[in-house]
């Protein structure tokens, strides 16, 4: 199974303000990765993450997809049968078992857990043009280093870039 983290940052690798509005997000890299997360069926975020995906108007797109909560909340309310809930990330590639790719996008904490467990074999960087003073950093938590191999770079529209590396294990 590839896992791949797929993330919009700020040119300054923040994901949300400190309030968690990601408003600044462009439609166009919202496109760039709704087509991945349903090109790939499955997706795995972090708790606050599913709260801020799920009141998205776009979030329907992913009707289809499997989808597991990392949280240590086991009472969280499930907007689908296919939506799950567990408590690491080995448990929740547990659950994706028999999938070709997952996606993994969310929170810091989760991106975070994740690299350090050496789990993610490639990742997305969508970056958006603005700079953010304060905000939730894209890596949160253990402190780790990972070395990555560039695999290429797109433009996603005539201000945004995506970046993408397989991660070297």
């Amino acid at each position: 199974m590839k896992v791949i983290l797929y993330m919009a940052i700020s040119a300054n690798g923040m994901i949300a303000k400190s309030n968690d509005d990601t408003s600044w997000i462009s439609q166009e890299e919202w496109k760039s990765y709704s087509e991945a997360v349903r090109k790939a069926g499955n997706l795995i975020v972090g708790r606050r993450t599913y709260h801020i995906l799920t009141k998205q108007p776009e979030f329907s797109e992913f009707k289809d997809v499997r989808l597991v909560i990392v949280s240590k909340n086991n009472n969280l309310k499930l907007l689908s049968s296919n939506h799950f809930i567990a408590n690491s990330p080995k448990e929740a590639l547990n659950i994706m078992k028999g999938a070709k790719e997952v996606v993994v996008a969310g929170g810091g904490i989760l991106n975070n857990s994740f690299l350090v467990e050496n789990l993610i074999d490639e990742i997305y960087l969508d970056i958006e043009p603005i700079i953010l003073g304060e905000g939730i950093p894209i890596f949160k938590g253990k402190d780790f280093e990972r070395k990555l191999k560039f695999l290429g770079m797109k433009k996603i529209s005539d201000d945004e870039l995506q970046l993408h590396y397989k991660v070297q294990k």
